[in-house]
């Protein structure tokens, strides 16, 4: 990978998430654990200097929450999410599909969805330069708030499978 053109690809689980009753599928809110939790992720993109300049986040109530809170550690330097339906229950195919429509003149994308999709999305696109710890991880676990950072310098269109190196897994608890 040539280092003068390389994008970051960051694709994050949604906060954990509550079960009320009489609540669809789609309108779950984040539990305690998940507002707490949240921020998190944002704040280890500011720490380590890994802010989105473009943000895909699934219609589901739980992605939008965790989003706004990912949002508010971002501060000013934040995009405005974008809120894709075609995020949510999305199998890792549909999620890639809507990534490859993204405009080349992003650098920096964070995709907030839901499993399994964003993670066999990250197994698909992690490539054999990939820090193996982090790959071995989330392929045993993605738990909520988990963060696969990846880089490409292939074009957004062009994504396809074994073609972004994972640098990072993060798991963060409050």
């Amino acid at each position: 990978m040539s280092g003068h053109h390389l994008k970051k690809l960051m694709l994050l689980r949604h906060a954990k998430a509550d079960w009320p009753r009489d609540v669809s599928d789609h309108e779950r809110p984040l539990s305690g654990r998940g507002h707490r939790d949240a921020p998190l992720a944002g704040r280890w993109m500011v720490e380590h200097n890994s802010i989105p300049d473009f943000i895909l986040c699934s219609s589901a109530l739980r992605t939008r929450q965790t989003c706004t809170w990912i949002c508010e550690e971002l501060g000013d330097k934040g995009p405005t999410p974008k809120l894709e339906d075609g995020l949510y229950s999305a199998p890792a195919t549909q999620i890639l599909s809507i990534i490859n429509n993204v405009p080349e003149t992003v650098t920096s994308l964070l995709v907030i969805s839901h499993l399994p999709g964003v993670q066999d999305l990250a197994m698909r696109l992690a490539s054999v330069e990939s820090n193996e710890d982090a790959v071995m991880e989330m392929a045993t676990r993605y738990p909520t708030s988990g963060l696969t950072v990846m880089q490409t310098d292939k074009p957004w269109a062009e994504l396809d499978g074994r073609d972004a190196r994972v640098t990072d897994f993060v798991v963060r608890r409050a």
